[in-house]
């Protein structure tokens, strides 16, 4: 053993000697005396127009490779010449690529260029490239958009499986969500870095594809919000709402039902969805253990109420806020446009609840003398507890508030405000409460929630990286503008986008579907006759957003309500949710399909 260790690290060091003698020896290429400049340029993209990146590139000469500059030789400031590794350059997160080349002078117009692309998950190909432009003596350009052509190969189907694996995993509850996406996440890599290593085809995403597919907004604007709700709760204040709450419902609990899914579509419009039930799932809990009935039943109402609520504004839900940034579509845009169909399905959830929480509310309806006795109590136990935090509090929630309905003017993420409210927040706290910051960060925290959240938006970016999601949201496309079954393009385009969306924002993130339907009804918005005010992008976010209430993995706020009930004790399971959420989502979509197509292009 004393041998072989030294031994294998010589080895290693010699090795490395080695490749950077061999990488200097590539690198050391003389440039003719006088030379052709030649500068390719332009961007690889989608056939939808999308930016694809890390597309390696090379140039090929008369059939020979050619050494591409990354730096240019200039003799006035001295510096060197500097060539691209392996002979090849990487398009950007933009997908442009530069490639310059040094030929004989005069020969370039008659050099025989050649492009050659490769990426995992696409077909490599070369590319032609004639006509080159000439701009003074002995310097030319060309610019070439290249749309590379998808490769349904391993990566393809392994991306698909270990997505549907996950699906069955959380479905079935036979892991933890969290550890069901972080092991989804990690195969994923495992399988790029290991098995793609001795054939492409294997390989999915890299690393940093994995990072850039993590929404970090979506991850701080949860722990600012975490973190408000946490202080807010050492005032006491939730606890007091509890008692008013009940108190406006006089004991009866389907009005105190009806209460609570108002107000959190109401609060849903102007906050976004996920922040809603931050602030009101704990509130909820309470008012439910003290009718000593099952958190649950109030939740699930609530919870779906949020995500109907959200999608009547601009700043209600994110798949809103990436069509608005997208079509560049107003604020008021949403009001105008999605708020009557959300009242319309508002009352629909009211009823649906009715028959399906009705008799069991009524169960524990207490008796008035019952009533009477426990609100004399709840006023006596739930009081503010910490008047000025509550002050503060208030103060600094009506100042993320304002941010959250002004960010856009701004150009600021909403994360931002709240991470900017809940670090003021916790300054309050521990002047005026002495916290324990550690300790607050710790228990207030949903860690295994967001956790949750990052890995499965690798695992969806991971389909979304081989071509899958893309797939799907291509069909929605041929099939559109093919007038299939004798419809009208428009409206089965608005079929097509409303039930597709919702029933893939269901199973999985309707984010990054958004993301990727958004070129798409950009498209048929051009291409297909007679649309008109927009109809195509709000076909594109009821679907997104109701979509969201048929699974417990369907919508953000769906997870954060789970992860918060979790850890007081009170799970859900994932088939439990979707008794009651999937009804909910097709009965809306009914209504949403039945309004854009009858009621919608006479109001507009």
């Amino acid at each position: 053993m004393k041998i072989i260790l030294p031994v294998i690290l010589l080895l290693l060091i010699s090795s490395s000697f080695i490749s950077a003698e061999n990488h200097n020896q590539e690198t050391q290429v003389e440039i003719p005396g006088e030379y052709d400049k030649v500068v390719l340029t332009g961007k690889t993209q989608s056939f939808h127009g999308e930016p694809i990146h890390e597309t390696k590139i090379k140039v090929i000469v008369n059939g020979k490779e050619q050494p591409i500059i990354t730096r240019e030789a200039d003799k006035e400031l001295g510096t060197e010449v500097e060539f691209a590794d392996n002979n090849e350059v990487v398009s950007a997160s933009d997908g442009e690529y530069t490639a310059i080349i040094y030929l004989p002078k005069n020969t370039a117009e008659k050099a025989d260029i050649k492009i050659h692309i490769e990426k995992p998950t696409y077909k490599s190909r070369e590319i032609e490239i004639k006509g080159i432009t000439k701009i003074t003596d002995g310097e030319y350009i060309h610019y070439k958009d290249i749309t590379p052509e998808r490769h349904i190969g391993a990566a393809f189907y392994i991306s698909a499986i270990i997505l549907i694996l996950i699906y069955i995993l959380i479905s079935f509850e036979i892991l933890h969500r969290t550890l069901a996406a972080l092991l989804g996440a990690s195969v994923l890599l495992f399988i790029s870095y290991v098995f793609g290593h001795f054939n492409t085809d294997f390989y999915i995403l890299s690393f940093e594809n994995a990072k850039n597919y993590i929404d970090f907004n979506v991850i701080y604007l949860l722990m600012g919000m975490m973190l408000i709700v946490g202080v807010m709760k050492r005032t006491g204040i939730f606890q007091w709402m509890a008692y008013k709450s009940y108190q406006a419902a006089k004991g009866d609990i389907w009005k105190l039902a009806v209460i609570l899914m108002i107000v959190t579509a109401f609060v849903s419009a102007f906050l976004d969805n996920v922040t809603t039930m931050l602030l009101l799932t704990p509130v909820t809990i309470e008012i439910a253990l003290i009718l000593r009935i099952s958190p649950w039943s109030l939740l699930m109402p609530l919870v779906l109420a949020s995500n109907i609520g959200g999608t009547a504004t601009l700043i209600g839900d994110p798949p809103n806020i990436m069509i608005g940034s997208f079509a560049k579509l107003t604020f008021m845009d949403f009001v105008i446009a999605l708020t009557p169909v959300v009242i319309i399905c508002m009352v629909a959830l009211i009823i649906m609840m009715k028959f399906k929480y009705g008799k069991y509310y009524k169960k524990a309806n207490l008796t008035p003398e019952n009533i009477e006795k426990l609100l004399i109590r709840l006023e006596k136990e739930y009081k503010i507890t910490n008047h000025a935090l509550l002050k503060h509090s208030l103060v600094i929630l009506i100042f993320v508030v304002i941010l959250f309905i002004l960010h856009g003017t701004f150009h600021m993420e909403p994360s931002i405000a709240a991470l900017i409210g809940a670090s003021l927040l916790m300054i309050s706290a521990v002047v005026m409460d002495k916290v324990d910051v550690a300790h607050m960060i710790e228990r207030e925290i949903e860690w295994p929630t967001l956790v949750f959240f990052m890995m499965l938006f690798i695992v969806v970016g991971a389909a979304v990286e081989t071509g899958l999601i893309q797939l799907i949201a291509t069909w929605v496309a041929n099939v559109s503008s093919s007038g299939l079954g004798g419809l009208a393009p428009v409206v089965l385009a608005v079929i097509l986008i409303i039930w597709v969306s919702a029933i893939m924002s269901a199973i999985v993130d309707n984010i990054p579907f958004t993301a990727t339907m958004l070129p798409i009804v950009a498209y048929l918005s051009q291409v297909i006759p007679n649309v008109e005010a927009n109809i195509l992008w709000w076909a594109l976010a009821l679907g997104a957003c109701f979509g969201g209430n048929g699974t417990l993995i369907g919508a953000s706020a769906n997870i954060v309500t789970a992860g918060i009930a979790e850890k007081g004790g009170h799970p859900i399971t994932f088939i439990d949710f979707m008794k009651v959420g999937f009804p909910v989502m097709i009965v809306t979509l009914i209504i949403s399909t039945i309004w854009m197509l009858f009621v919608f292009p006479h109001i507009m």
